[in-house]
């Protein structure tokens, strides 16, 4: 029962509510492929002091091939662990994957280590009504936000009473928007409307291709017959894993634009199609995301965070071309970049 859920809860999905900057945190490993525990501690402070809200781990960033394995247990304990030392309360958001027996294993894992959600990606192997019943069974331990993978990455298509049916939970606190598909994002917003929970399930963009106008949209939706304003109020996104002191200050000035600046506006949507040729490049839209990783990864390497873009499979690394596209991009959109920022936290992050 969601009794069981602590009773500081409550502050937390008011915080998320609000509208966070969530970077989905990569997994920093050595050449020899084992954990970087110095590294993993300094991507998270760097996290935390370039003003993130939450941190998202244990998701596709961090590479799903840690699920199941001895590898995930530390890497959550890493970063709630260095997530305390700011005297900031920062949301913890921890993935869960598998079925449903495994999900519900790793959001009691999250929670004994202090997460306060769990981001519930999609299985494969279960239809929608078994899908509805596996986030009913994970919400008995932790609130829930729902994930719209794109499937190029491990998603699949659900259906707008799918999204219905999720939303009306009320153990889901949010859900993470991410098909990379503008029709099946609508689909989402209709079904939360549906749902009438609108004004307790947050919307959280994961369009790395749509970030800013995804964030500066005020979407009336018409569900029958009666109109809904509903927004994305943050982002939960593998692009901002990188770049983040950058990212955070976009998603205040989303915030402006959304109550009425028109000169934000005007500015982020200027900015959207810089972004989004970033994110092409770093996320290797052109080889259908085999590179996204090792993409985030490079950005992370340049700017001293990681030793390399190693992943957990020898054989993921950035695509042929990808590399020269990254370097178009990095001189092209400079001020996309907190590299000065970086460079003043880097020594005392790795201390």
């Amino acid at each position: 029962m969601l009794s069981t859920v602590p009773e500081t809860q409550t502050s937390v999905r008011d915080l998320f509510r609000r509208g966070l900057a969530i970077p989905a945190h990569p997994l920093a490993l050595t050449a020899e492929r084992r954990l970087d525990e110095r590294r993993q501690r300094a991507l998270t402070r760097y996290y935390v002091a370039a003003g993130a809200g939450g941190l998202a781990v244990g998701v596709h960033t961090t590479q799903f091939a840690i699920h199941g394995t001895d590898l995930l247990p530390p890497v959550l304990e890493l970063a709630a662990e260095t997530a305390r030392e700011s005297e900031r309360r920062v949301l913890l958001v921890a993935g869960a994957t598998g079925p449903t027996a495994q999900a519900v294993a790793e959001a009691s894992l999250a929670r004994s280590l202090g997460y306060d959600m769990v981001l519930l990606s999609p299985y494969a192997e279960l239809d929608e009504d078994a899908l509805i019943e596996r986030a009913r069974a994970v919400g008995e331990v932790l609130p829930v936000i729902g994930f719209y993978l794109q499937p190029a990455v491990g998603g699949r298509p659900l259906s707008r009473d799918f999204w219905t049916r999720l939303a009306a939970l009320e153990s889901v606190a949010g859900i993470k928007v991410a098909p990379f598909d503008r029709y099946r994002t609508l689909d989402v917003l209709h079904g939360v409307v549906r749902s009438g929970r609108a004004g307790e399930v947050a919307l959280y963009t994961g369009n790395d291709d749509h970030i800013l106008t995804d964030l500066i949209t005020q979407h009336r939706v018409i569900v029958d017959g009666r109109e809904a304003e509903v927004e994305f109020v943050g982002g939960l996104l593998g692009q901002w894993a990188v770049w983040v002191q950058k990212a955070v200050a976009l998603l205040e000035e989303a915030r402006l634009a959304r109550a009425g600046d028109d000169v934000a506006a005007r500015r982020l949507l200027r900015l959207d199609g810089h972004l989004t040729d970033a994110n092409a490049a770093i996320f290797d839209s052109a080889n259908g995301f085999h590179g996204c990783i090792p993409g985030i990864h490079e950005i992370l390497r340049r700017q001293g965070l990681l030793e390399g873009r190693w992943c957990l499979d020898p054989a993921e690394d950035l695509s042929p071309g990808q590399l020269a596209e990254i370097d178009r991009i990095w001189a092209a959109y400079p001020w996309l970049r907190d590299d000065e920022f970086v460079a003043e936290g880097l020594h005392r992050w790795l201390s």
